[in-house]
Parts: structure tokens; sequence; C-alpha cells
């Protein structure tokens, strides 16, 4: 057994005796450290000896081969792990990994509908309205109503269901919106969410489907329920079966998709950012920036699929 072979065992011993670690653990750790050993062996060093430099190279190395940043993280953390057992020992006198700092996880793009999808929701929702039977009617238009003002204003789900029946006090062009941190925001709504709003007010609807005055109430989307107005996984449930009747997939499809698909379809029409974190309620514009990276992936696709040069090679 070589001595750098020696110094991953013994780390692996300890992992097994003090830490209880698993096997399928300690044949990972095994796999990694093994190929950041030959790593730099191959640079002309050793683990004894290898320097900041190496570990820097070594992950580079990583990036270039395309290695995700997960994995490239935790390979990371294992050299990381393995030199604090090391030092700690007294096998080696320096930490290369000190003061380095791991690869940035790239963050998870939110989930989105094109505009074609979203068209076929609310289409399902408006068939829905016209030929649901007079005891299931109500329902049919209080959840019209909601999929045309979430589309309309990429309203937080919270928000939508818990609309107080005041906020149509002035003009219900603009809605008053109390969102996270008590921060008030404008959102307007178009004239289909408008007809919508007017077509389920002038019915009135409450949870179990009777037809109530929503002028007698709280709330603009009235429940008998504890809260005293729909629930956001109320709604939930509803669009799932939506999604189904529009032909497409439940579980992609939620009142947060519909918030991100109002969000990248304005920007993808030319709004600018800070009007669309306006509307949104962000307090910190990097929050919508995520917006934009959906983009860039959308115009990616676009040309890996239509360029003429992009599936030659």
């Amino acid at each position: 057994m070589t001595g750098a072979e020696g110094l991953i065992e013994a780390f692996l011993e300890m992992l097994s005796a003090e830490r209880g670690a698993a096997p399928n653990t300690i044949d990972a750790y095994r796999r990694d450290l093994e190929d950041f050993r030959s790593f730099v062996e191959d640079r002309g060093s050793s683990l004894a000896t290898a320097a900041s430099a190496d570990v820097s190279a070594y992950l580079a190395a990583g990036s270039a081969a395309g290695l995700k940043a997960a994995s490239r993280a935790r390979r990371l953390s294992a050299v990381r792990q393995l030199y604090r057992f090391l030092t700690a020992e007294g096998h080696v006198g320096i930490d290369p990994t000190h003061g380095l700092a791991g690869p940035r996880k790239q963050r998870a793009l939110p989930k989105t509908l094109n505009v074609a999808e979203v068209d076929r929701l609310i289409a399902a929702a408006a068939r829905r309205a016209e030929t649901a039977q007079a005891s299931e009617r109500p329902r049919a238009l209080r959840l019209y109503c909601l999929m045309e003002m979430l589309y309309a204003t990429g309203m937080r789900v919270s928000e939508l269901v818990s609309l107080p029946r005041n906020v149509l006090a002035g003009d219900t062009r603009v809605l008053t919106i109390r969102g996270k941190g008590g921060r008030e925001r404008l959102v307007p709504l178009n004239a289909a969410a408008i007809a919508a709003l007017d077509r389920y007010l002038r019915l009135g609807a409450v949870e179990d489907g009777s037809v109530a005055a929503t002028v007698a109430t709280k709330w603009l989307f009235p429940s008998r329920g504890a809260q005293g107005h729909l629930t956001r996984q109320r709604f939930g449930q509803d669009l799932k079966v939506l999604a189904e009747e529009a032909g497409l997939d439940p579980e992609r499809v939620s009142p947060h998709v519909l918030r991100h698909a109002f969000a990248s379809h304005l920007l993808d029409r030319g709004a600018d950012l800070r009007s669309v974190q306006q509307l949104l309620g962000h307090a910190d514009i990097s929050t919508t920036e995520i917006y934009t990276h959906v983009l860039e992936e959308r115009l990616k696709k676009l040309v890996e699929e239509h360029h003429p040069l992009a599936k030659k090679g």
C-alpha cells in the first residue's frame, strides 16, 4: 500500500468507526478521493504536498469536463474533510482547501407554462363555467375568475385567495394588494379579468356551491372553512383537475407556476425587469432576475432546434 493510499484508508476507517458511515458512503468517498489523488499525482504532486493551486486546478478540470456544480461541490467536500482529518492527525502541516470557495450551485429555474398552455387552461375554465349545472356554476365561475385574475396579475396564491371584499372599493381596474412584510402594491386587471370578476360577483359563490351574496362577506372568495376564505390548497386541487381537462400534465400546473408564467411572458414581450419586480411584489430585484434566465434558456433551445448549423458537427 502506498503512502497516499494509506492516508485515504486511514480517513475512511475514521468515517466508518467514528461516524458510522454506511458502506455506500465509504465507497463514494473513496472514488472521489482516489480521483483527486490521481489528479494531483499527474501534476507531479501528492496528497501530502498538494497546495491550494492543485485543488483549484482539480475543480477547474471538473468544470471543463462538464461536471455539474453539485458534483464538483461534493468532490470538494470530500477533499476538504480528508485534509481536516490529515491536519488534525499531523499527517500534513497545511490544509490546501483552507479558504477555497466551493462552486456555486446553479439556481433552479422556475417551472412555467408557455402562452398556448395557459390559454388552454383558461379556455377549459371558461368551458366549465358555461356548461356547469346550476349547482356547480358558482364554483365554476369562481375558478374561472381566479384563473383570469391570477394570470392577469401574477399575484401570490395566498394574496389572491385572501383578497378582502373591500379591495374593490376603489377603481376595480387596479387592485391594491398587501403582500409580504405588509408592503402594498398596485396591480392592474386586464379586460378579461374584469369581465370574469364581474360575472362572478353578479352570481356570488361560496365553497359548498350554494349561491350567496358576496357583498355580505368579508372576503372576495368566501368559504365556510375556518379561515373564512378559499384556501390555497383547495385552489391548487381545483387547478390540477382543470389541467387534466385541458390536456396538460397536472404535475406541471400549480398557482405558483401561473405566477411564473405571468412574469416570464411579460419579459418575453419586452417588459422591463423593474416593472415586473413591482408587479410581483419582490423586495429585491435579484429575485426577479431569475426570470431572465428562463428566457435565456428558451432562446438557447430555439437556436438549437431551428438554426441550420446547430445540428452540424
